[in-house]
C-alpha cells in the first residue's frame, strides 16, 4: 500500500507537513499549489512553498515532497517547471482540481477539466521541460460540473506523459461536500495504464478500507482525515497488515492525545518561527478544530485556546499541557 499526504491550500503547508511526517506513516507529500501566471518565478517563491528543497526535497523526517504547480499557459508552466526542477524536488505534480473561483475564472485548476486537449498540452510541455528522471504526475477531480469527461481527462494526462494520476472523487461543483464518488474511479483506472491514486473523504480506517475495495486502488491520498487524526496513516497500515497476517514493527500501537501534545508544541514553535504573527494563533485553532472529529480532548483544548490571540498566552498554555497533560481534562 502507498499512502500520500495531500496538498491543501491554507491548511497542509510545509509547517504541518513537517509535523505530520514526524508522526509518520505516509510515503510521500505534495506541496500546496504554486500558481504560475505569466512570469518566471524567482527561486525564493519556490523555497517559500517548499523549504524542503534545502533538505534534498524531503521533510526533516525524510519524507519526499513533490512540488505542485497550477497554471494554464504551457510556455510559462514549462519554464517554471524547468526552473523548479533545478532546485531538486522529488517530482512535479500538476493541479487540475482546484475548485477556487479565482483560479477557475482564469482558466486554471478544475476549469481545465472541460478541455482535455489543453490538459494534454500542459502536461506534455512540463514533461519535455524537466529531466527524464524526474516524475511528473497530475491531480484531477472527476470533472467540472459533471463527470462526463473524466476518462478523457485522465487519458489526456497520460498522453502528455504523467506517470501517476490522483483522482479526487468529486467534481468542482461538489466542492468538498460528502460523499466522494469512489465508485467512478475503476473506470478511470481501466482507461489508463499509469497508477491511479484514490482521494477524498478518507477520515477513518474503515473509510480507507472501503475506498480501496470500491476504487480498486492500492494507493490512497489522505487530506483532512490525516489532519484530524495524525495517526491515521499508521492505523491504516496496521489494519492492512493485520488483514494479511503481517505486522509493521515501525508502527506505533496507537497515536493518542498525550502522544500528540509534543507535536502540537513543535507545530506552534514552527508557526511562530515561519509565519506572520497575525496567522499564528489561527493556525493552531484550525488544527485543533479539525482534531475535534477524532479526539474528545481536542474539543476541550479548542475551547481553552479559541479566545487566545497573544503568542505568549498560547505558549504558556502549551507548556502547561505538556507538563501536566491531565490539566486539559479539567480545564484551566
Amino acid at each position: 500500500m502507498t499512502l500520500l499526504l495531500a496538498p491543501m491550500e491554507g491548511l497542509l503547508d510545509f509547517v504541518l507537513r513537517d509535523v505530520l511526517t514526524r508522526i509518520g506513516g505516509v510515503d510521500r507529500c505534495v506541496s500546496e499549489f504554486i500558481r504560475i501566471t505569466d512570469t518566471l518565478l524567482p527561486e525564493r517563491v519556490f523555497y517559500r512553498y517548499l523549504p524542503e528543497l534545502r533538505n534534498g526535497g524531503r521533510t526533516l523526517a525524510g519524507t519526499p515532497v513533490r512540488a505542485q504547480l497550477l497554471g494554464s499557459d504551457p510556455v510559462t508552466l514549462a519554464d517554471n517547471a524547468a526552473h523548479l526542477a533545478a532546485l531538486g524536488p522529488e517530482g512535479i505534480d500538476l493541479n487540475f482540481g482546484c475548485p477556487a473561483k479565482v483560479v477557475n475564472r482564469h482558466g486554471g485548476g478544475a476549469a481545465l477539466l472541460q478541455e482535455p486537449e489543453r490538459i494534454a498540452t500542459l502536461v506534455a510541455a512540463v514533461r519535455r521541460a524537466v529531466p527524464a528522471h524526474l516524475p511528473v504526475s497530475a491531480k484531477m477531480r472527476l470533472g467540472f460540473n459533471d463527470a462526463s469527461l473524466a476518462l478523457e481527462c485522465a487519458q489526456a494526462m497520460q498522453a502528455g506523459g504523467a506517470c501517476e494520476i490522483v483522482v479526487h472523487a468529486r467534481t468542482k461543483l461538489d466542492g468538498y461536500r460528502p460523499p466522494a464518488y469512489w465508485e467512478q474511479i475503476p473506470a478511470i483506472r481501466a482507461a489508463v495504464s499509469v497508477p491511479v491514486v484514490a482521494n477524498g473523504e478518507i477520515w477513518t480506517v474503515q473509510d480507507a478500507q472501503r475506498c480501496r475495495e470500491v476504487s480498486g486502488c492500492d494507493a490512497l491520498m489522505l487530506g483532512r482525515g490525516m489532519v484530524a487524526d495524525p495517526g491515521l496513516a499508521w492505523a491504516i497500515r496496521a489494519a492492512d497488515g493485520a488483514a494479511d497476517g503481517r505486522a509493521d514493527s515501525a508502527a506505533p500501537l496507537a497515536v493518542n492525545w498525550p502522544d500528540l501534545l509534543p507535536h502540537l508544541a513543535d507545530f506552534w514553535r514552527l508557526v511562530c518561527r515561519d509565519l506572520e504573527q497575525r496567522q499564528r494563533a489561527g493556525r493552531l485553532k484550525q488544527w485543533l478544530n479539525l482534531m475535534r472529529r477524532r479526539f474528545p480532548e481536542a474539543e476541550v483544548a479548542f475551547q481553552q485556546v479559541r479566545t487566545l490571540t497573544d503568542d505568549d498566552a498560547v505558549s504558556v498554555w502549551l507548556r502547561a499541557q505538556n507538563a501536566h497533560p491531565n490539566l486539559l481534562l479539567v480545564g484551566q
